[in-house]
């Protein structure tokens, strides 16, 4: 056989091999990430992650059956039933971490310049303002303390939050023009 014809096989079998394992990567896709449930044993929220390459695998064996990877209940309650696990596939997207958030910043605006805040994929995601005036990250935060944190502090974008901080930490390397009052807005 001539080279072409290899190299013609060669690309079939690759083409088939990416279409044949595109529901594995997609299925892995899917099921990462933090999520906020609720415990059904206390009522209380809880952080847990899926196990994405347990959920691929079962994905590409056509079974459903996927298992949790982490709680931040364990290892305390590590034998639990996994019983949140409803709630996940109840609402697969809608107790992601990141969905939560993007969810909560819809339609509000930064508490200090009064710009829009968005939660977009590739940007710096917003900050939060405590009721005494303090910014933080979301990544400062515990998932499972998300809940009573969105009832009592209010977005702040991503270029509030950076002054913010200096201003906290380095005022004295703060130098305030009068056309650059935004932070006492």
């Amino acid at each position: 056989m001539t080279t072409a014809v290899y190299l013609f096989l060669i690309a079939v079998a690759a083409a088939a091999l990416v279409f044949a394992l595109a529901p594995l990567g997609k299925a892995y896709w899917m099921n990462r990430g933090k999520r906020l449930v609720t415990c059904p044993e206390t009522n209380e929220p809880v952080a847990v992650e899926v196990d994405p390459v347990d959920a691929a695998f079962h994905s590409f064996l056509k079974t459903r059956e996927v298992h949790l990877q982490s709680c931040s209940r364990w290892p305390e309650k590590a034998g639990c039933g996994q019983e949140c696990l409803a709630q996940i596939e109840a609402s697969p997207n809608g107790c992601l971490v990141r969905s939560v958030l993007a969810e909560w910043c819809t339609g509000k605006d930064c508490a200090v310049c009064g710009r829009g805040i968005s939660f977009e994929v590739g940007q710096h995601k917003p900050a939060l303002m405590s009721p005494d005036r303090v910014t933080k990250e979301w990544a400062d935060l515990r998932v499972e303390d998300l809940p009573e944190t969105l009832a009592t502090h209010r977005p702040v974008c991503w270029d509030c939050h950076i002054v913010e901080t200096l201003y906290r930490l380095h005022p004295d390397l703060i130098t305030e023009r009068a056309a650059h009052k935004a932070h006492w807005a």
